[in-house]
């Protein structure tokens, strides 16, 4: 039992000291709150929702769907809660960073979307053109 004991208290210790030489990466999401029945949600599955997997936009701010009313993942604060679908709120280390309220069309979401990607460190946004 002692070997054992003494062989976690070496892992914990390296582990503890390699920790400064890799720079944790903010957790950043894209927080889609939707309805059932909303017409726009069903737009922006139709448009974006198999293209937004595949962007670069998708590796900086993976998204997450969310039903308006149900209750936001533990660690997320945003400013208020939504009152429109879709609402899109763009999260860094669990706080909200802004938000897009509705679905303007695919022209318009990209925009959108690459403006609130702008106002985020810029080490959460590495690959991006």
């Amino acid at each position: 039992m002692r070997i054992y004991s003494y062989i976690a208290k070496a892992l914990a210790v390296f582990t503890l000291s390699a920790m400064p030489f890799y720079p944790a990466r903010a957790e950043t999401i894209l927080i889609m709150f939707e309805e059932q029945g909303c017409p726009y949600c069903e737009q922006w599955r139709a448009e974006i929702g198999p293209i937004y997997p595949k962007t670069a936009e998708s590796k900086i701010a993976p998204l997450m769907i969310i039903d308006i009313n149900a209750p936001l993942p533990e660690g997320i604060s945003i400013m208020s809660e939504p009152i429109y679908t879709p609402t899109f709120v763009l999260v860094n280390d669990g706080e909200e960073v802004d938000r897009i309220i509705g679905y303007p069309g695919e022209d318009f979401f990209w925009g959108l979307l690459d403006r609130m990607l702008d106002q985020l460190p810029e080490e959460n946004t590495e690959g991006r053109t």
